[in-house]
């Protein structure tokens, strides 16, 4: 079996969708999990921000994900999602309505020390619990410095990533993602250093037929039309 884990990039919570989950108005059912004392899954948020790409990045993760000791606290089950100040968390992490605040504030910028350290420290001892024979899979640009230069100082040519994500859009991403999650078959990777991260478009995808039984969207829901 080979061994590999997953790293997810993070969504913005700058736009719409994320005014909308943090508005104290409104009634929808992640928005009022945020503001209880408990909170919200990391990942329920950030699919509910971000849609279709962090669905898919978020199902094809936990799908293909292999750990190599699944009862580590800290491997766990495979898939870490970056923050823009906490380093690598769970998805299954609950945040609240204030520290959702403190991400939107946060810069993901490789000069931002408040991002870069608790994510190199956080991968650092990653690094340390999943072994010398496990992989690391990045779901995320790789032709942007803010994750590759910091991850791959951590994990060098361990670091890999989808071969096709080259010349495709986050959408086209995401939809390419969720279509190898339901038929089960795991995308190829290979290593980031070294790699050609630009490329000619690739053909358009066919439309998505939804499945959120299959998607793993569990605890999301729909707006309504002018919900805020």
């Amino acid at each position: 079996m080979s061994h590999h884990i997953f790293l997810l990039s993070p969504a913005n919570l700058g736009g719409r969708r994320a005014a909308q989950a943090l508005s104290p108005k409104a009634t929808f059912a992640l928005a009022t999990a945020l503001r209880a004392p408990d909170g919200a899954a990391l990942g329920d948020l950030f699919t509910f921000v971000s849609g279709l790409y962090f669905r898919g990045k978020l199902t094809y993760a936990r799908r293909f994900a292999q750990p190599p000791e699944p009862g580590n606290p800290i491997v766990g089950g495979g898939v870490h999602v970056i923050t823009p100040n906490a380093g690598l968390r769970s998805p299954d992490t609950l945040v609240t309505h204030a520290a959702v605040r403190e991400f939107a504030r946060g810069d993901i910028d490789v000069d931002n020390r408040r991002y870069r350290r608790p994510l190199e420290a956080s991968a650092r001892t990653l690094l340390a619990e999943i072994g010398p024979d496990c992989d690391v899979v990045l779901l995320g640009s790789v032709a942007s410095p803010k994750y590759v230069d910091i991850l791959t100082g951590i994990f060098d040519s361990r670091l890999l990533f989808p071969a096709e994500f080259v010349g495709r859009g986050d959408m086209s991403r995401g939809g390419l993602l969720l279509r190898h999650a339901r038929a089960g078959e795991e995308l190829a990777y290979v290593p980031v250093v070294g790699a050609t991260l630009h490329g000619a478009r690739p053909p358009k995808l066919p439309p998505l037929r939804s499945s959120r039984a299959v998607d793993g969207g569990h605890g999301l829901q729909a707006v309504p039309r002018g919900t805020t």
